[in-house]
């Protein structure tokens, strides 16, 4: 793997604040619209409350357990590969560590060392922790960190349920001929606050 051409694709590791902020956001926003039009469409059959909640409950059930499903699987998949990458770069460690060490003094350059100091800090990073250095520097993991597919399994369970809450709420709550245009401007509100919220918490 050594050179800088070689098939293994650098970069790309999900931070952990980032993976649950992705799927805390598809969630809440999945929970809100999937939510708001089963509960709108139900309204237009009947303006019985009982029969609102009813069905704003079971799709908030149902969407919650399919999400947090969906998404532990999803996560689960990435860990595995993150893994699989480690594995791979702990065999080549220990049977080509001169190429690896090249491949990290190479990589420590294109971030703007010189070649000098690049070779030296990739000396002293391999001397400390080969595995560590190249995670990092070559495949952008974290092996303290790994995706864990039950943050993101939680998260997702959990903001669909918060984002479901708000439309059921809007079309059970105001008098009948409110229901409808109350539960919109309060999706919209939502999608647009989600929105913030999320460039908010992952600048």
């Amino acid at each position: 793997m050594s050179g800088p051409a070689h098939d293994e694709a650098h970069g790309g590791g999900l931070g952990t604040r980032l993976n649950w902020l992705r799927a805390a956001v598809l969630g809440a926003n999945d929970g809100i619209v999937s939510t708001a039009g089963l509960v709108v469409g139900v309204a237009g059959a009947t303006s019985d409350r009982a029969a609102l909640l009813t069905a704003g409950l079971a799709g908030l059930l149902a969407g919650s357990m399919s999400m947090a499903a969906g998404e532990y699987v999803s996560v689960s998949t990435q860990r595995d590969s993150e893994k699989a990458a480690l594995a791979m770069e702990k065999r080549e460690l220990r049977e080509q560590p001169e190429a690896e060490l090249a491949e990290l003094t190479e990589l420590l350059e294109a971030r703007g060392l010189s070649r000098d100091v690049a070779r030296e800090a990739a000396e002293q990073l391999t001397e400390r922790d080969a595995l560590r250095a190249h995670a990092r520097v070559e495949l952008g993991i974290d092996p303290d960190e790994l995706t864990n597919p039950w943050h993101a399994a939680w998260a997702s369970f959990l903001a669909f349920t918060v984002g479901a809450l708000l439309p059921l709420l809007a079309i059970v709550l105001p008098p009948s001929g409110w229901r409808v245009p109350v539960t919109v401007v309060s999706v919209v509100a939502a999608l647009v606050l989600t929105g913030w919220s999320s460039a908010r918490l992952g600048a």
